[in-house]
């Protein structure tokens, strides 16, 4: 675990950064939002948080040089968690908006659910089911519900970073992990104490598994 973590939230052009902010102050942390002006040496974490249109977000990251920094900063070891929207741009393509690159930080494609039946967006809470062993999943146990707020989801073929799985009309992946990069397509900061958990775990996750 690391010692003295400062925690960055990225400033994102939508979303609720400060239940986010919230999130991880309740914890005992004192976060601070950093965007393409800010300086990324100075943070042990960077949290990114967002909802919106993946091509017209990413266009933003990219176009603000943030999308660089992110990657970067993930290149140095350092732990990085993507929530909802901020998940989904961890994986190397999405389609929602035109078929775009994302920061190729996980394995995977964003692609519509199927609604075949089911409602979308996928609004509300739905169970979490835990893969295998990760230290930001730890003391939460498996099988919660979380609450999630989404209509496209993450599909991967590389079952090693496939850490959770949540059915709605079709099985998808709600956690992604790939070294010191994790991500929920949930919001962990809406999801009570197993959320909050999760958030204090990956606060103090030094990025190894």
């Amino acid at each position: 675990m690391t010692s003295d973590p400062t925690i960055g939230i990225l400033r994102m052009p939508m979303g609720n950064l400060r239940s986010a902010y919230n999130a991880v102050y309740q914890n005992g942390f004192d976060p601070i939002f950093v965007d393409g002006n800010g300086d990324f040496d100075d943070i042990t974490h960077l949290i990114v948080p967002g909802v919106g249109n993946f091509s017209a977000v990413m266009g933003h990251l990219e176009s603000k040089g943030v999308a660089d920094r992110i990657r970067a900063f993930a290149q140095t070891g350092r732990p990085v968690l993507g929530i909802c929207a901020g998940m989904q741009l961890l994986a190397e393509r999405g389609i929602e908006g035109g078929d775009t690159p994302g920061l190729g930080l996980v394995h995977g494609r964003v692609e519509r659910l199927p609604e075949d039946g089911q409602l979308l967006p996928h609004v509300g809470w739905s169970t979490v089911k835990f893969r295998f062993a990760h230290p930001v999943l730890e003391d939460v146990k498996p099988g919660r519900d979380f609450y999630f707020v989404h209509s496209y989801g993450l599909f991967t073929d590389h079952d090693e970073e496939f850490l959770g799985e949540t059915e709605y009309g079709v099985a998808f992946a709600s956690i992604v992990a790939r070294g010191n990069v994790i991500g929920f397509q949930f919001h962990p900061e809406k999801s009570q104490a197993n959320g909050l958990k999760l958030i204090e775990n990956f606060c103090l996750w030094d990025g190894k598994c």
